[in-house]
């Protein structure tokens, strides 16, 4: 399992976590599911998103990246919207999966992440030394 380094491990000041800190070698990876967001989500669950949705454009742009060690939970809710897979055939329980951000769509879901004034994403919460 890649391990993206620099990525956030969560969103800055709350438990809502992006990364995963070892894997599973019992069960393997958990398998992403595309869950349904409600309009009557709470507002810190949609920041949660936007937060993640702006650290994977920080670190990937366009590009197709592995699943590795990012949270199955988080992709999960924007998976199959605006994080799509980025081969076929994709398995959906796999490490290695690769991934890609849907542009259009994530600019449409979030666009307070892809404006001109939007913060930028603090990539620096990954303790250097951790294995």
């Amino acid at each position: 399992m890649i391990k993206h380094r620099g990525f956030p491990s969560r969103l800055v000041g709350t438990d809502f976590q992006f990364t995963i800190r070892r894997e599973n070698k019992k069960d393997g990876a958990t398998k992403l599911t595309k869950r349904e967001r409600f309009r009557d989500r709470k507002s810190t669950d949609r920041n949660a998103d936007a937060g993640f949705i702006a650290a994977i454009w920080a670190s990937f742009g366009e590009e197709p990246f592995e699943r590795g060690n990012l949270d199955a939970g988080r992709l999960s809710w924007v998976f199959g919207r605006e994080v799509v897979p980025a081969e076929d055939p994709f398995d959906l329980a796999s490490y290695d999966a690769l991934l890609k951000l849907d542009l259009r769509r994530s600019m449409a879901s979030f666009p307070e992440v892809f404006a001109v004034d939007a913060e930028p994403v603090v990539m620096d919460d990954w303790p250097e030394d951790e294995e």
